[in-house]
């Protein structure tokens, strides 16, 4: 049946050799460029110095 073949194909993906050959490269790329974006998006709305007192207010909040 084409269910047990599919069914077959699935689980020796899953648990083959090259299971998870490259998604490393790719995920860790995925997730800079998503940081770069963050970074971008708050340096072109001018919020680096909004973020900044924020943090340095909360240190002091809890400081004293």
């Amino acid at each position: 049946m084409k269910v047990n073949s599919w069914a077959r194909t699935v689980v020796s993906r899953m648990r083959g050799k090259g299971r998870d050959a490259g998604a490393g490269f790719v995920e860790y790329a995925g997730l800079m460029i998503i940081i770069a974006g963050i970074f971008t998006l708050i340096n072109g709305l001018g919020l680096g110095g909004k973020i900044s007192q924020a943090i340095l207010k909360a240190i002091t909040n809890v400081t004293g």
